[in-house]
């Protein structure tokens, strides 16, 4: 017969496993009943904290007696023997897994989560305590959620007792952690009661309630709930129907510390949502998150960069935030590199603020490339992520794109072409093609083999990977004066550009059929390109796309590229082409009908072609064009007319020799 310590520690052991067998299984319900309608959060990736089974091969501590000989008379009845076994509790560290089995295994938890729905207050308040702080546990979560603790808890919330709706509340932020306990929360009419613990009276004295310590720890703990509450999609649309926002404006004006962190919080995590956002905008909340970006607490600049990361989406949030001065300790707070958190909150706001070219003034004027630039290795990859994403926006001003290079920022951004992550590699490959469009920069690109990299990533299976490769390609061509030799040293490159004019992907032929029209302006590659079957493939797009302006554009700019080669022009007039691009003409998108018109006159050069045209009535919308301040659309409107008028002289001239 084993022995008492050796049978209850195989108890234990049991009792841990057991914990992450339902651990697992809960994560697989949590998934599957949430997974369609509410964020997939991180409970997928749940960390336990659990000791090493071959630890337990020691005698159990005296604690672990101690424990359940507690829990016994919380079983009892007598509510002043459970007071002081709830007491005493709590003088054991409930954060050690060995405390919390001790509580399992003799259903100490069902024993603290009745003890909720009893009259005595002080009772309950006692086992709150405990269960708050066992709570952080998801083990200990999932069981609490498993015995209706949720219930018993949200009932608390109407509390006259203050105490008990500060660690109901608290308690349920900890349990809200799981997904399948959001729910709950939400379908047992959690969620309106804790924005009612939000509402301020409007008479209230705002010093006045600064100084009250309950009322401040009340509106903390309600604020943690709604913290946790808020990765849920459908939570999220609750909170704002119950009116989140307008209490979340108050509350941010007290700037008491302690409540700005959870609010911030809240606020960022509903800032993912565009309603949200505007109502951010609207409700004045901007100036306050530019403000906390100077606060001390690092925690609490780390909520406010990422709300501002999210709200800087909507180009009013943007001006905004400028209006507020945010930009400049946006700047000064990338040097915190050992906080990441704050880090990529911070990285993050500035990549969405330097959208709008006025902040990339400001920042021009800061230097804040010359700091961005070393985030580009030795971070988090979310961390670079955000550092490229700022430096392709920035780098829509010259001066910028000078700090990047002497920074030594080029090569770092090729560097990370070898990467597998699509949105870093999207990102950089934005920054460099930014970067390209200076011909000092599209060199060293070349130098340390960024063309060939990003040629590689058209191989990619990401459609948003090959176009932003494709559109970085463009200006490396561009603007590198052996770019026709460059090109023909990569082996197939120009096989997989045709190929991928057969992508189904809108953006994916716009950038390709643009590198096409760069690649097409070397004789030798144009010849390639033909031979491998770049004219049907064109004709057929200009058809299949005939309605959407962001693709015929750029197909129109490689049609009149392409004619330049052999009987190209020839070829494009017998399949049909120039009757569409005649109503390219009349597209109200000025790149459309520019490169329509360029087009248009290499194709006129073929005499058949002006047939077509005049047949189409292009004459009435070239002339019109002759008229335009643009004198390269100028000379291709009359250059054609001028040809199709050629041939209609020399048909009457024909005529009358006859």
């Amino acid at each position: 017969m084993p022995s008492r310590t050796e049978s209850t520690r195989r108890s234990v052991q049991r009792s841990m496993t057991n914990s992450r067998s339902i651990s697992k299984k809960h994560k697989t319900e949590d998934s599957y009943s949430e997974t369609s309608n509410d964020d997939m959060d991180d409970d997928d990736d749940t960390r336990d904290r659990r000791k090493n089974l071959s630890q337990i091969n020691a005698d159990l501590p005296s604690e672990y007696w101690q424990i359940q000989k507690l829990i016994k008379y919380l079983k009892g009845g007598n509510p002043t023997a459970t007071l002081i076994a709830l007491c005493s509790l709590r003088d054991f560290d409930l954060s050690q897994d060995i405390c919390q089995i001790a509580i399992r295994d003799v259903d100490g938890l069902e024993a603290l989560v009745n003890l909720l729905d009893t009259t005595e207050i002080k009772c309950q308040i006692a086992s709150l305590k405990i269960l708050k702080d066992i709570s952080q546990s998801r083990p200990i979560s999932r069981s609490l959620t498993d015995l209706g603790a949720i219930q018993s808890l949200i009932g608390l919330l109407s509390s006259t007792v203050p105490d008990l709706q500060c660690l109901s509340a608290e308690t349920i932020a900890n349990i809200a952690k799981l997904t399948r306990a959001r729910r709950l929360v939400r379908k047992d009419g959690g969620i309106a009661k804790f924005v009612s613990l939000l509402n301020i009276p409007p008479n209230t004295n705002i010093d006045i309630l600064k100084e009250d310590q309950q009322a401040v720890e009340l509106l903390r703990c309600a604020a943690l709930g709604l913290c946790s509450l808020s990765k849920s999609k459908k939570n999220k649309r609750k909170m704002k129907s119950s009116g989140l926002i307008q209490h979340l404006s108050k509350l941010i004006t007290l700037e008491v510390e302690t409540i700005l962190v959870p609010v911030v919080a809240t606020l960022s995590e509903c800032s993912v949502d565009p309603e949200y956002r505007a109502a951010i905008c609207d409700g004045g909340i901007i100036q306050y998150l530019s403000k906390f970006l100077e606060s001390e607490n690092q925690e609490l600049v780390s909520h406010c960069a990422k709300a501002i990361f999210h709200c800087a989406e909507d180009e009013i949030c943007r001006t905004l935030i400028r209006q507020h001065d945010g930009l400049e300790p946006l700047a000064r707070l990338i040097k915190f590199t050992e906080n990441v958190c704050m880090l990529e909150g911070v990285t993050g706001a500035i990549w969405k603020v330097a959208i709008d070219k006025e902040n990339c003034e400001i920042f021009k004027s800061l230097k804040l490339c010359e700091s961005l630039v070393p985030l580009l290795h030795n971070q988090p990859e979310e961390v670079m992520i955000n550092v490229a994403g700022s430096i392709a926006e920035c780098a829509k001003i010259p001066e910028n794109i000078e700090q990047i290079r002497k920074a030594g920022g080029l090569t770092h951004l090729v560097n990370l072409l070898s990467g597998t992550n699509p949105i870093l590699l999207i990102n950089v490959a934005h920054a460099l093609g930014k970067c390209a469009t200076e011909p000092d920069s599209a060199s060293i690109i070349d130098k340390y083999d960024g063309v060939r990299l990003l040629w590689s990533l058209l191989k990619s299976p990401n459609p948003q990977v090959q176009s932003s490769a494709a559109w970085a390609i463009c200006p490396c061509i561009d603007n590198n004066k052996d770019a026709g030799e460059m090109v023909r040293s990569l082996v197939g490159g120009l096989e997989l550009i045709v190929s991928l004019l057969k992508s189904d992907n809108r953006e994916v032929l716009a950038s390709i059929c643009s590198a096409v029209a760069n690649i097409a302006k070397d004789e030798q590659n144009l010849a390639v390109l033909t031979d491998h079957g770049v004219v049907p493939i064109l004709s057929k797009l200009v058809v299949a796309h005939a309605n959407d302006d962001y693709v015929r554009g750029h197909i129109a700019d490689a049609i009149g590229r392409c004619c330049i080669w052999g009987n190209n022009r020839k070829e494009f007039g017998a399949r049909d082409v120039v009757k569409p691009l005649v109503k390219y003409l009349k597209s109200k998108d000025t790149f459309v009908y520019k490169a329509a018109a360029m087009a248009l006159f290499h194709l006129s050069l073929e005499p058949e072609n002006c047939v077509v045209m005049h047949e189409n009535h292009a004459k009435q919308w070239l002339v019109n064009m002759v008229g335009d301040d643009d004198w390269t659309l100028q000379e291709a409107a009359a250059g054609c007319i001028a040809n199709i008028r050629h041939l209609a002289l020399a048909n009457d001239i024909d005529r009358s020799q006859r």
